[in-house]
């Protein structure tokens, strides 16, 4: 503990540096209670804080009127701290702040008025780091009235020597708190300084002052209480040195709340001036000495008391005698004379004669001789000093003898070693005393020395001598006792005590000392009388027992991988505040035997890995942390993992710093263990398990999705896998795979075909997956499933399989169009001349597909005569006029029919074949034949449909040669033309029905070989004859078409 001068309080010791510091504010403890008007301190301190060694300090008050509200007072750092109605006082140093020291303050408030009673708090600004403690502290300050009243009755008394004095004071306080009151009374001469008479303490303790000490020990000074608040000084036997003035002074003491007593108020009453006259000129003579026996060796001293009146007004002489025989002699310039055999003596020391005061005398002989027995007196004799100077002696008086009897120095003596703590705990003290008896004075020369046999040693060494002339000299086994170790000596030599402090093992063993008795001779030489040595002496010293328990709670920990595992170890008690702990951290698992070392922290605070923290790869994910208190440790192993699973304990081991400043281990104790239990995530995987069912043409294209409608970890990764059952293939194919890492593979279907340039997987949103097909096929039918794998990241950073799951089936099926075809089925008849052209339209209403190409052929058919058959059995005879195909390649002609054809594609859907030439073998029914081809989505051609036109009935006339010419050549035709028509148009019209019943007979012949169309044709050449008479004529020729 610090004590603040002027304070009577103390601060709080400055507590150990910890590894991370905590700053603390200590002020005063209150409540205080303080009077008007007195001067006050207050204290404050800091510890435990960072920054300079310097502190600043700002001090303010809660009003009672006010308690919420800050005022502040006096700062050490800011001239501008203090409010208004502080500053005036603070500027005249009514209030200021004394600095003790760099982190210590003293609050100065020189005249306590009522107003200053409150709650004051003392403020630290904040050099740390960080913010980490006590910035502030505060107490109460209480201001009571000042009700101590001190009075006299102010006198001047006139006293004649050995008259008695009596004075009176009043003393009175009405305090509402207990306190108790002091009384002194003092004597003083003009400015000297006052001299205590007599006083009566708080704790009522009657002391007299030294100089009136013996006066008060014979009766004649007293101090009497007579009344509640009154007390008497009395004074007997007054002497002329009593003069001066009288005063008493009385002080209200009140206890703080630390246990100190305080003196709030003190006050002095007006004074007694009080003169002695002195009677006569008489004076007297006593000798005084101690005893009257001694031993050789032994010092004594011999006291010459003069008792008189102005003692320094006057003059005198002393003269000592032995025996008779004169000795020394002083006069009143208290010079000392001493005869031969004295003077050699008192030359070498031993011997002293000297003027203690104007009215005392002393002889003194250090050691005394067995010749210095004798008879021994003092002789006074007044002198008076005549006008030249000169002294002439007057009076002389003298007491009686004082016999003394020097008696030689015993030799036999006995030494033991005692302790009274022969078994102490390490830092613990313990004395050793070795006594001599018999009891030799404090003059004897005596020498002791302390002997110790380390435990486990047979060897003695010597620890430290007190010698004959009362040093101390270590010996050469003192090392690591010197420091600690206190030497004392009674005054009667017979005792010597070795007193070591902190205790350890190097102190524990056997003691042993040794006395020695010498004599000083007349040559100061020395010689030994006798020496005796002690028993043994055994101290054990035992270490402290230990109070460490450390918690044996059990629990257990459930946690999913990547979290963190904490560990905790609590020390519920220890054996001291300043002890260490190691920690070593275990885990067993059920395949070991014993515990794994994981992590070891010892006493100093250093870090050892142990070999499963090496082996596991846990360096980097181990984190230890200790509390301020010092009695929890935590250890938390980041990102844990299913392996990191087990049984946790740690193993706690007690260190104390041995008294020589080496750490050694006390206590071990084992915790209760925490079963840890570190699991993958739950799987919460799902995927869309909906049924579907697709339909689609061919060539189109198809989006197949996978959802992902929940997983275990937003930041897992997802790998999807499609796979399909194709009818009539006994397992399902893998399609395409996207890996976790958004690689994309193709299974062995998509690479051997050309399913995979058409395959196109995406994936638009977290989870939602979409497979599509391009140009889809026939065979692209089945039923289509996902396999979804979720990937997860362990805390070593490798990926491995959580969980997967099946999507519902879709069911795709791919299929050709529906045919739709339709060719125009309305019958037509048409007539044309010999030599003239006609059409043969083949117009198709409907197609199934805008991409559908068309195969036509043109037929024609003529009735085929046969004998013995009538007109309704009348055969047709079919023949294919002209094919052309889907990839418009056109067949070969008939020979009667090279050159007069020439086709014409007027639109997708409208075909035209001219006939060229016609001729009477043109007559006959025809139609045309169309087939429909698509593409399928591997460019291959096939027939979808075909359809039969209705027939188209051509007849054509013979025209023979001009009919101008003919009917004006022959007089007979012209009139048959102009007269016989009639004749002529019923023929006419019977010929017409006969060639289209024919035709319908053929057109059902008409088709192409096995209903193939022709693959090659030649290409329509048009041979055109000027003349206008002449019908244009077609050869088909291969390789073009109009």
């Amino acid at each position: 503990m610090c004590t603040m001068p002027g304070t009577g309080s103390q601060f709080p010791a400055a507590r150990g540096s910890m590894a991370l510091a905590q700053r603390q504010v200590a002020v005063q403890e209150g409540p205080l209670y303080r009077t008007e008007g007195s001067h006050i301190t207050l204290w404050c301190k800091v510890s435990g804080y960072q920054g300079p060694s310097e502190q600043n300090f700002q001090w303010s008050i809660y009003l009672p009127s006010a308690p919420e509200r800050e005022v502040q007072i006096v700062s050490t750092v800011d001239p501008s701290f203090p409010y208004a109605i502080y500053t005036q006082r603070v500027r005249s140093r009514g209030i200021y702040v004394e600095r003790v020291q760099g982190d210590a303050v003293l609050l100065h408030i020189t005249d306590l008025q009522d107003r200053d009673a409150g709650e004051y708090e003392c403020h630290t600004p904040n050099t740390d780091e960080r913010y980490f403690g006590s910035y502030s502290a505060k107490m109460n300050l209480v201001v009571i009235p000042d009700s101590l009243r001190v009075t006299a009755v102010p006198q001047t008394l006139n006293k004649v020597e050995h008259d008695s004095l009596e004075l009176k004071c009043e003393v009175s306080k009405s305090t509402a708190q207990h306190s108790h009151v002091s009384i002194a009374w003092y004597r003083q001469r003009g400015s000297e300084v006052p001299v205590e008479v007599i006083s009566l303490s708080r704790d009522f303790v009657l002391r007299a002052g030294s100089a009136y000490a013996q006066r008060h020990a014979t009766g004649d000074i007293r101090l009497d209480k007579v009344g509640e608040t009154t007390s008497k000084l009395t004074i007997y036997n007054l002497h002329p040195s009593d003069q001066g003035e009288f005063y008493c002074e009385a002080a209200e003491w009140i206890q703080d709340p630390d246990k100190a007593w305080y003196a709030m108020t003190r006050k002095r009453s007006q004074g007694a001036i009080v003169s002695v006259q002195a009677t006569d000129k008489e004076f007297s003579v006593r000798l005084e000495t101690e005893k009257r026996t001694y031993i050789v060796g032994e010092p004594v001293e011999f006291r010459c008391i003069l008792e008189a009146q102005n003692v320094p007004d006057r003059y005198f002489s002393i003269s000592w005698a032995f025996n008779s025989s004169l000795i020394a002699s002083l006069g009143p310039n208290a010079v000392p004379v001493l005869n031969n055999e004295f003077a050699q003596r008192e030359a070498l020391g031993q011997l002293k004669v000297a003027k203690e005061s104007d009215s005392v005398f002393v002889l003194k002989i250090y050691r005394l001789r067995l010749e210095d027995s004798g008879k021994y007196n003092c002789r006074v004799t007044e002198r008076e000093k005549t006008v030249t100077g000169d002294f002439i002696d007057k009076e002389s008086k003298r007491p009686k003898n004082i016999p003394i009897t020097v008696l030689p120095l015993k030799a036999g003596f006995a030494v033991t070693a005692i302790s009274r703590t022969p078994g102490v705990t390490y830092n613990e003290s313990f004395d050793l005393q070795c006594i001599i008896k018999p009891h030799y004075p404090s003059w004897v020369p005596v020498s002791v020395m302390w002997r110790f046999q380390p435990a486990g040693s047979t060897e003695f060494h010597d620890l430290v001598t007190f010698t004959r002339d009362g040093g101390v000299q270590w010996g050469d086994g003192s090392i690591g006792f010197r420091t600690r170790t206190a030497i004392e000596k009674a005054e009667s030599s017979n005792n010597v005590r070795l007193s070591i402090s902190r205790a350890s093992d190097t102190e524990a063993g056997k003691y042993q000392c040794v006395a020695e008795l010498w004599r000083k001779n007349y040559n100061s030489s020395w010689t030994r009388l006798a020496d005796r040595t002690s028993n043994l002496l055994e101290i054990r010293v035992l270490r402290p027992v230990t109070k460490l328990q450390v918690s044996k709670s059990k629990r257990s920990i459930t946690l999913v991988e990547n979290h963190p595992i904490p560990l905790n170890c609590s020390v519920k008690s220890q054996t001291s505040p300043d002890s260490h702990f190691a920690v070593l951290w275990y885990v067993h698992k059920p395949s070991d035997a014993d515990g794994k070392l994981i992590l070891k922290t010892t006493h100093s605070s250093t870090f050892e890995y142990g070999t499963y923290a090496e082996e596991e790869g846990l360096r980097g994910r181990l984190q230890f942390e200790r509390s301020a208190s010092g009695g929890l440790f935590s250890l938390t192993v980041q990102r844990a993992e299913v392996r990191d699973s087990g049984s946790y304990y740690c193993h706690v081991e007690e260190w104390l710093l041995s008294p020589n400043h080496a750490w050694y281990k006390l206590a071990e104790e084992v915790s209760g263990r925490t079963e840890v239990t570190v699991k993958q995530p739950d799987n919460r995987l799902q995927v869309n398990q909906t049924h579907g069912n697709i339909t689609v043409l061919e060539n189109q294209w198809v989006t197949l999705e996978c959802m992902v409608s929940n997983r275990t970890s937003p930041s897992s990764q997802l790998s999807v896998e499609w796979y399909v059952w194709r009818p009539g293939h006994p397992e399902k194919e893998v399609v395409a795979r996207l890996s976790q890492q958004s690689i994309l593979r193709y299974g062995d279907l998509a690479a051997l075909g050309n399913l995979r340039s058409r395959l196109h997987l995406e994936s638009p949103s977290p989870g939602l997956y979409l497979l599509s097909i391009q140009n889809a096929t026939v065979q692209d039918s089945g039923a289509y499933d996902c396999r979804v794998e979720e990937w997860l990241l362990d805390p070593s950073d490798h990926w491995y399989k959580r969980a997967e799951d099946l999507s519902g089936l879709i069911t795709l099926t791919v299929k050709q169009p529906d045919p739709t075809l339709q060719v125009e089925t309305a019958t037509a008849n048409l007539t044309v001349q010999e030599k003239e052209s006609f059409p043969l339209d083949c117009s198709i209403l409907s197609r199934s597909s805008p991409e559908s190409h068309f195969a036509v052929t043109w037929y024609n058919m003529q009735a085929k005569e046969a004998s013995g058959q009538t007109e309704e059995d009348e055969e047709q005879e079919r023949e294919a006029v002209l094919t052309v195909g889907p990839d418009a390649i056109f067949s070969t002609e008939a020979s009667r029919w090279e050159g007069r054809l020439r086709f014409q594609r007027l639109s997708a859907v409208l075909f035209r074949l001219t006939v060229l030439q016609a001729s009477g073998a043109d007559t006959g029914n025809y139609s045309c034949h169309v087939e429909e081809w698509l593409a399928d989505p591997s460019g291959v051609w096939y027939r979808l449909a075909e359809e039969e036109s209705s027939t188209v009935a051509v007849h054509v006339q013979d025209a023979g040669s001009s009919l101008q010419s003919v009917i004006c050549s022959n007089d007979a035709l012209f009139y048959f033309v102009f007269f016989y028509p009639f004749p002529i148009f019923g023929i006419l019209i019977i010929t017409i029905l006969l060639v289209r019943f024919k035709s319908r007979n053929s057109s059902k012949n008409s088709e192409g070989k096995n209903g193939v169309p022709l693959l090659w044709i030649k290409e329509p050449h048009l041979n055109y004859s000027p003349t206008c008479l002449e019908p244009p004529v077609l050869s088909i020729h291969p390789g073009t078409m109009d």
